[in-house]
């Protein structure tokens, strides 16, 4: 039985480059599914895809029970969306632009302004309800968009870089209220740039990389396949960089991570994956003094999602996909909100 999003085969070119190249995807209901990728990998296409925003060349995507190319506008209303910039009208008031989204809904005026002021509250919003967004600063903006996405409780929501913008402190807060969504049914796709936020929320983690699935499985999964420990040195001056490097390059395991010592050099922190644990990390210390690199800080630690993407993509995680911004932007993602957005 397919999860609550499905996709199955897609496919997308946009003149010579093939954005999706057949991707699957299969996310039970009531679960969050982590769509992580370096820039263009197809992450914002595929949220375009399934959300009705763009058509597929080929493959087949099910949303909600509903297929995605036949009933367009049941799956709309089925479904919130949070693009990467926020879609708000300036010239509205925050009460003003959410009360509007729940008319657009077909609330009753009474019913989207008790909405309004619920979701107001829950965002931090409650004491700029009246200001025109306009004078809102880009975190509150970004708030305001994430509460208008969920002034129908859909029962699927997909969020493309939800948190950009936002400061720590709201971001732990958005995390809260995405926990409440998901323990209360709701099914999520997220899209994120933070790979701690995929760690912290996701179900599943979906890693993508020109146009297709990489890699699938839970947190703890991929960083099994990735493999090993990994040893971080602090060398105390920048020309002992070079040495260290040296030393680290002796223990590093081939094939995880690529089996190369990556260094910061602002930070002065060389790391390097190894297998080996307490009894290594001591070798380590001895082979560095002798060499007399003095050292700041050395440690130990198990791989973390940036390992994931280094070890699979070859780089790191990166930021917001430049290829892909002529995707959910705010006018077409404020359309699919009102329901009069034409597939196209």
């Amino acid at each position: 039985m397919p999860g609550a999003i499905y996709a199955e085969g897609l496919v997308k070119t946009f003149g010579d480059v093939r954005a999706l190249d057949g991707v699957d995807l299969d996310v039970p209901e009531g679960t969050v599914l982590g769509l992580l990728g370096p820039n263009g990998a197809g992450k914002t296409t595929t949220v375009r895809v399934l959300t009705t925003l763009l058509q597929p060349d080929s493959g087949r995507a099910v949303v909600a029970g509903i297929d995605v190319l036949k009933h367009p506008n049941e799956v709309r209303r089925s479904i919130g969306l949070s693009g990467q910039f926020a879609a708000v009208d300036e010239y509205l008031t925050g009460r003003e632009n959410l009360q509007m989204v729940g008319q657009l809904y077909q609330m009753k005026a009474k019913q989207a302004k008790v909405r309004a002021d619920e979701l107001l509250e829950r965002f931090s919003l409650a004491e700029a309800a009246d200001r025109p967004a306009k004078t809102y600063s880009g975190g509150m903006r970004r708030r305001l968009d994430l509460a208008a996405a969920l002034v129908v409780s859909p029962p699927v929501m997909f969020m493309d870089e939800p948190t950009t913008g936002l400061d720590p402190r709201n971001r732990q807060a958005l995390w809260g209220i995405i926990q409440e969504l998901v323990a209360g049914g709701t099914t999520l796709l997220l899209t994120t740039q933070y790979l701690e936020e995929a760690d912290h929320l996701a179900h599943d983690i979906c890693v993508v990389d020109h146009g297709k699935v990489i890699a699938r499985g839970t947190s703890d999964e991929l960083k099994a396949q990735t493999g090993g420990e990994r040893v971080e040195v602090v060398v105390h001056q920048p020309e002992q960089i070079d040495p260290a490097r040296d030393v680290l390059a002796r223990y590093g395991l081939a094939g995880i991570g690529h089996g190369e010592v990556s260094v910061e050099n602002h930070t002065r922190k060389l790391t390097v994956p190894v297998t080996g644990g307490a009894k290594l990390l001591a070798e380590v210390i001895r082979d560095l003094d002798t060499v007399g690199v003095e050292i700041d800080d050395i440690g130990l630690r198990r791989p973390t999602l940036d390992d994931v993407f280094i070890s699979l993509t070859g780089h790191a995680a990166e930021l917001l996909d430049e290829e892909e911004n002529g995707g959910a932007d705010s006018r077409s993602r404020g359309r699919d909100r009102s329901g009069k957005e034409a597939v196209k």
